[in-house]
């Protein structure tokens, strides 16, 4: 199956920033929540949700207030995406690819680099969605670019490009073989809109089922010169790539931390009747307390980012940590609610059992938990840690 493309509309009100966020977002969380076991059943894009947050202009979250969006901070959006983390995983873990795209183009607007400033708009003003494949693509892209006149043909078979189905734009990366300075890597934007683009229907997996991170297949699209946003180093992660891991996993890392919760809160619910047990209680003290080391972990790591993050390899290295033990951590806590819950939490529907399956995503995605600690080692020993 092929899914058309979409289409983006000027959204019909303006987007004013709530006065409370945390309670905004409650409400966000409560209509993907109405629609998360379903989706996960059946497979499916959370088309529904999507639209409503949407609709709700929840796609301009990260866009600076001057230019028609809420003006959030780094540490506000991920804020946002843990509680929406606590009512489906799925429409957490899509959204934070759109937001976590839009928060680093709202930092390349802030240094007044091309095209930033007209994307942001466009999203505040028309909802359109931006689209990751970096998490696949890193320092290594899947794809080669060709120089042709006035720009590129590009053309490769793209991963776990999730809220693909809803798309726009792809922000992507391609291999360029530069004559002059060797194997390069071309940061580009890719409209879905392409005829050359093409989204398969074949995101099946034990979780998460619901981000549609199909494949997208780009096969000789053109793309021009002035939409080429980077040309890197190969196989490196330079000062820019520095700047995306640290913005993008501080928003992920905050959808992961939700789906942890939501399996503790169901545990504790589940053994209400059994709160004088003192097993019951070491187990849910347990709980509390992974979930404690990781929330730390992860405002450790957001204070180490900061609103406007500068390249740092040690900023990486802490937003990294955090992500390991978040993913850690949440396999645990996610392990734990199962024994607590008990048989009940074994069957589908449960969402315990949703959570247990959809926390298991966290360790894919770069750098895993393994790799985390190789790079740490490297760059507090001295040795190069830019090469992945």
């Amino acid at each position: 199956m092929v899914y058309g493309m979409s289409t983006t509309t000027t959204l019909s009100n303006s987007i004013t920033r709530p006065a409370d966020l945390a309670s905004w977002a409650e409400e966000l969380g409560k209509i993907a929540g109405a629609a998360a076991a379903r989706h996960d059943q059946d497979g499916s894009w959370i088309d529904d949700s999507f639209d409503a947050l949407r609709s709700r202009g929840y796609l301009a979250l990260a866009v600076p207030s001057e230019l028609g969006g809420m003006g959030a901070t780094l540490s506000e959006i991920a804020g946002v995406q843990r509680i929406l983390g606590r009512h489906c995983g799925s429409t957490a873990l899509a959204m934070s690819m759109h937001q976590h795209v839009t928060a680093f183009t709202a930092w390349r607007y802030r240094r007044d680099l091309a095209g930033a400033e007209a994307t942001l708009r466009r999203v505040a003003d028309e909802g359109i969605v931006l689209v990751s494949t970096g998490g696949a693509d890193f320092t290594n892209p899947r794809g080669t670019a060709t120089k042709v006149d006035g720009g590129y043909m590009v053309s490769g078979h793209k991963i776990f490009a999730s809220q693909s189905p809803a798309g726009t734009v792809m922000s992507t990366m391609f291999a360029y073989d530069d004559p002059e300075q060797g194997l390069r890597v071309l940061n580009l934007a890719v409209p879905f809109s392409d005829p050359g683009v093409t989204v398969l229907d074949n995101w099946n997996t034990m979780g998460m089922r619901g981000t549609a991170s199909h494949d997208v297949v780009v096969e000789n699209v053109f793309v021009p010169g002035e939409r080429v946003l980077a040309n890197r180093p190969h196989g490196v992660i330079d000062p820019p790539l520095q700047v995306i891991l640290s913005i993008a996993f501080s928003v992920i890392n905050g959808a992961y931390l939700g789906v942890a919760d939501s399996a503790a809160a169901a545990a504790i619910d589940a053994v209400a009747d059994r709160a004088g047990d003192p097993g019951v209680q070491r187990q849910v003290g347990l709980m509390q307390h992974r979930l404690r080391v990781a929330s730390w972990a992860h405002e450790g790591a957001l204070a180490a980012v900061g609103d406007d993050p500068q390249p740092s390899m040690e900023t990486v290295a802490a937003v990294m940590a955090a992500k390991r033990e978040i993913a850690i951590a949440g396999i645990e806590v996610c392990d734990i609610a199962m024994e607590l819950a008990g048989g009940r939490a074994y069957f589908k529907g449960s969402p315990i059992e949703r959570a247990y399956r959809d926390i298991r995503a966290a360790k894919f995605h770069p750098l895993t938990p393994e790799a985390t600690l190789l790079h740490g080692g490297r760059l507090a020993l001295g040795q190069p840690c830019d090469i992945v």
